[in-house]
C-alpha cells in the first residue's frame, strides 16, 4: 500500500457516476466515493449493496451510478449474498475458469437499519467466517429511507418519527450500539471507524488497508444526513469534524487484535457543540434539559475512556 497523495487520489476515476438521486449534503455518497477510490488501478469489483437510501438512489434496473459490477441485496443478506460471491469466486480460481491474472475486490454497502439491526444476523456469519470481503456501513444514524425511525445506531435523546420529542418524551432514551467493538470482537482480520475529514486521509487509508487486508474487515463510516440530522446541507463536513473533535465518533482501527487510535483532539470539544448544529437535538438546549446534556456527555466520556484502554493495552 502507498503514500497518500491528496491529488492523486481526488484525480482517480470515479467508480460511483455523478447522476444518482441521493439528497444534497448526504454524508453516504461522499462515503462511497472515497472507499472506492482506495481500489488499485486494474482492480475489478463486486459491489453489494443492502437495500437502503443508497440503493433505492444509485440505482434502478437497467439504470445504474455503479462502475463496478453491482449486486441489490434485500434489506437483511448484504453479508450472505457478499459472503456467497466471494466464495463461488474462490472455486472457480480454484478450478482454473477465470484469468487467474485479473483481481476481483468484494465490497458491500449497507446503512447502519440494514448492518446494526436487520443485516446483523448475516454481517455476523460472514465476518466469523473469514471470508475476504469488506463490509461498509454509512451510519446515518437511522432508517432514513423510509421516514427517519430510529435504529439501534441513533444516538440517546435524538428526535425521529419512531421515538418523537414531546411533552411525555425527550427522544431515544437508549445509547447506541457500539458495532465496530462488536465486530472487533469476531477476531477479523481488520476493523476501523471513520469519516469525512477535510482531506479524505483517513477514510483513504482506511479504505485500502481494509481491502487489500487478506480476510474479513470492516468499516463504521459516520455518514451524516441532512434530512435526518437536520442541518445545513453545505455543513456535512463541519458536522463530521465536531463528531471527531467532541469524541462522539473517535477514529480508530483494530488490525488483527491490535487497537490503534488514529486520532486524539489536543483539546476534546464539549457534546454540545456537536449536538448544537442537529434540528435533531434542539429540545437539549431548552432550559432544564441541562441534566439530559450531562448524561449525553457522561457516556461519550465513558466510551471515550474505555477506547483509550484498549488502545494502551
Amino acid at each position: 500500500m502507498g503514500n497518500y497523495n491528496f491529488k492523486e487520489v481526488m484525480n482517480k476515476e470515479e467508480r460511483l457516476a455523478p447522476g444518482h438521486r441521493m439528497c444534497a449534503g448526504c454524508g453516504a455518497t461522499i462515503a462511497v466515493r472515497g472507499v472506492l477510490r482506495a481500489l488499485h488501478e486494474g482492480d475489478r469489483a463486486v459491489i453489494g449493496n443492502a437495500t437502503g437510501c443508497l440503493e433505492v438512489s444509485t440505482y434502478m434496473y437497467p439504470y445504474t451510478a455503479w462502475e463496478d459490477s453491482y449486486i441489490h441485496n434485500a434489506f437483511e443478506n448484504a453479508g450472505a449474498t457478499l459472503s456467497g460471491v466471494e466464495t463461488a469466486y474462490k472455486a472457480l480460481k480454484k478450478r482454473g475458469r477465470l484469468d487467474k491474472d485479473e483481481n476481483f475486490k468484494f465490497i458491500t454497502f449497507g446503512g447502519d437499519g440494514g448492518t446494526y439491526d436487520i443485516g446483523f444476523q448475516s454481517l455476523s456469519g460472514a465476518m466469523e467466517r473469514g471470508h475476504d470481503m469488506v463490509y461498509v456501513c454509512y451510519d446515518n444514524g437511522a432508517y432514513m429511507n423510509t421516514g427517519i425511525q430510529r435504529s439501534s445506531a441513533t444516538p440517546m435523546f435524538a428526535d425521529t418519527t419512531t421515538t418523537p420529542v414531546g411533552k411525555q418524551s425527550n427522544g431515544k432514551m437508549q445509547n447506541r450500539k457500539d458495532l465496530a467493538s462488536i465486530i472487533a470482537d469476531h477476531d477479523v482480520a481488520y476493523v476501523a471507524q471513520t469519516t469525512l475529514t477535510q482531506d479524505f486521509k483517513d477514510l483513504y487509508v482506511k479504505s485500502e488497508r481494509a481491502i487489500y487486508t487478506e480476510g474479513a474487515a470492516f468499516l463504521n463510516v459516520l455518514a451524516p444526513c441532512p434530512r435526518g440530522w437536520r442541518y445545513e446541507t453545505s455543513d456535512v463536513m463541519k458536522i463530521c469534524k465536531l463528531a471527531i473533535e467532541t469524541c462522539y465518533w473517535p477514529l480508530f482501527e483494530v488490525d488483527h487484535g491490535k487497537w490503534t487510535l488514529s486520532y486524539e483532539p489536543k483539546k476534546k470539544l464539549p457534546i454540545e457543540d456537536f449536538l448544537r448544529e442537529q434540528g435533531r437535538f434542539k429540545h437539549l438546549f431548552k432550559p432544564g434539559n441541562e441534566d439530559l446534556l450531562e448524561q449525553f456527555q457522561a457516556e461519550v466520556d465513558r466510551r471515550w475512556e474505555d477506547l483509550l484502554y484498549k488502545c494502551a493495552k
